[in-house]
């Protein structure tokens, strides 16, 4: 069984055959797939989407890409979300990104700590998304301690990935993995403790090698099981029993 820890299955991409590949997963070897939420109507749609499948749940988060739409009302609905949807597992995706910076970064940090706080307030872990601002994350991520989650599709050094791990924090891995250029993303996924590894598509984006450039979905996941085996001297089987596991305990799920 594989456990494909981030998807995002709500995406207007699976629009034409989304029950079609939903109800095929299992035969392609996904049984679990979490589906966190990008925005206020998406994370809305992953729990509509989490609710009508059994092997499907959600988190519930603005993604830094829309880090302006953050406001009381909207942390008000994401409170009403996880405490009305026992299958919001938690609170994601959210965090920073200053590969664009098309939302200024103080707005990306407020709206990560008022989202961090929210976390902590409902005592649920939290997805992050941190590209190109790795100072800022740890920052952000010391100053609340009581909260845990995944650095999802990993992008850091693999010393500042030994530091989360060190801090009871999950590591996510994506069809990175199998791309030629892979150096620090093998490096970590090497270095780091096989327990605190998780595996995700990020789907429909991050296609694993040899379908990089298309869409991806979370019947791939058995390529980046693959990779990781490889990786580290294990068989597929194990992989993937050892990071569903995983994935279950980071969300919580029996």
């Amino acid at each position: 069984m594989l456990f494909d820890t981030h998807a995002h299955l709500d995406d207007r991409a699976f629009d034409s055959d989304r029950e079609q590949l939903l109800c095929g997963l299992a035969a392609r070897g996904t049984s679990l797939v979490m589906n966190p939420g990008c925005s206020l109507e998406s994370s809305e749609n992953a729990v509509a989407l989490a609710n009508r499948y059994p092997w499907i749940y959600a988190a519930v988060g603005s993604h830094p890409d829309v880090a302006d739409e953050v406001n009381d009302a909207v942390l008000e609905r994401y409170r009403r979300l996880a405490a009305e949807n026992p299958k919001v597992k938690a609170i994601g995706e959210i965090g920073i990104d200053y590969h664009y910076e098309d939302i200024p970064r103080e707005l990306q940090l407020k709206a990560f700590r008022m989202q961090m706080a929210l976390a902590r307030e409902l005592g649920l872990p939290v997805i992050v998304h941190e590209r190109e601002a790795h100072e800022d994350g740890m920052k952000v991520v010391k100053e609340f301690p009581e909260v845990k989650g995944v650095f999802h599709c990993y992008s850091g050094s693999a010393e500042m990935a030994r530091q989360l791990v060190d801090l009871g924090w999950y590591i996510g891995f994506t069809g990175v993995l199998t791309f030629k250029n892979a150096r620090k993303a093998i490096e970590t996924a090497q270095s780091i403790p096989l327990e605190r590894i998780v595996l995700e598509t990020d789907c429909p984006y991050m296609a694993p090698v040899p379908f990089r450039g298309k869409r991806n979905d979370p019947g791939y996941l058995c390529y980046m099981a693959e990779k990781l085996a490889q990786i580290r001297g294990l068989s597929v089987e194990e992989i993937s029993h050892i990071t569903a596991e995983n994935g279950k305990r980071l969300y919580r799920i029996g």
